[in-house]
């Protein structure tokens, strides 16, 4: 187990929850001046922009975080490093820029491309309702 990469995981992992935190409580904020009154109409579209941006980024952060989890989860398990779809062993300059990736490239593309697939399906099943 790389020791480094783990300890670079677990900062990634601090950080990430720092800033949910952080943007949860801002949106908590927002949303106790909207009850106590405190916006005009004015603003209301701005901030309803900026709510939705920051419900956004922490979905995105949500995601990075459980990304982050299951890195460590590889890592203790000693297999980090190691594609969990081919087995391979990731390209360092891969895990280098996104540390908590546990799929090399190509199984990357592949997996991606699928969901692509099904995403059609899936909105067309929706027009069906």
């Amino acid at each position: 187990m790389n020791t480094e990469k783990v300890k670079e995981l677990r900062a990634q992992r601090e950080h990430t929850q720092a800033e949910l935190k952080r943007l949860k409580t801002y949106l908590e904020d927002e949303v106790e001046r909207v009850i106590d009154g405190g916006e005009d109409s004015v603003d209301a579209a701005s901030d309803i922009y900026e709510r939705e941006k920051t419900l956004a980024i922490i979905g995105t952060l949500e995601k990075k975080l459980i990304s982050i989890e299951h890195a460590l989860q590889m890592a203790m398990k000693g297999q980090y490093g190691v594609c969990e779809v081919c087995h391979l062993p990731i390209d360092p300059a891969r895990l280098e820029a996104v540390p908590s990736t546990t799929t090399c490239v190509r199984c990357q593309e592949k997996l991606e491309r699928s969901q692509r697939r099904r995403l059609p399906a899936a909105f067309a099943m929706r027009e069906e309702e």
